[in-house]
């Protein structure tokens, strides 16, 4: 059944024009994999990918999926992901960082933790600041990584929280 279920999700991420869907991909993850999906895309989401786990974690209930259980998943996916960009930040360092995010990225990020340091790990945790950014910079500048791993706790899981209840509430309102 998982061959099938791979199968299905591979065939699916490209659109008419060949360019992959990753919210489709997404989409699929979750409603094959359930939590594995959610984690994967916190993960991933947290040092490369740009679909957000919010409205998966949001959409938890529509899913079947209890809302705490996704916050709690989507936080420790995003933590170990966050993990995996500080690391690629400290060991492939600017030149790569630049390649995938831009100069401007690196500009304003290192200005960012001048100011605001293991904050700035909470507050783009919590906002809608690219936290993968974030994670890589903090490897760049060698955030160490207690520091950088609180911050991301201190940030992700509120924020997961939110969402995952707040998407909770609209679904018992609409009756999902």
């Amino acid at each position: 059944e998982i061959k099938n279920k791979n199968h299905r999700i591979f065939n699916i991420i490209k659109r008419k024009d060949g360019i992959m869907d990753l919210y489709l991909i997404a989409q699929n993850l979750i409603n094959d994999y359930g939590y594995w999906g959610i984690f994967l895309i916190a993960f991933t989401e947290s040092f490369i990918q740009p679909v957000p786990p919010d409205i998966f974690i949001m959409g938890a209930p529509a899913f079947g999926l209890d809302p705490l259980t996704c916050a709690i998943i989507s936080t420790i996916g995003s933590m170990f992901g966050g993990l995996t960009g500080h690391f690629l930040g400290y060991r492939l360092g600017t030149p790569a960082f630049i390649k995938l995010f831009g100069e401007k990225y690196l500009i304003k990020g290192e200005e960012f933790f001048d100011k605001y340091g293991i904050w700035g790990v909470l507050i783009a945790g919590f906002s809608p600041l690219p936290y993968k950014v974030v994670a890589w910079l903090a490897g760049i500048f060698e955030m160490k990584i207690l520091h950088f791993s609180i911050g991301t706790l201190i940030g992700r899981f509120p924020r997961f929280l939110l969402v995952a209840y707040f998407g909770h509430s609209v679904a018992v309102f609409f009756g999902l």
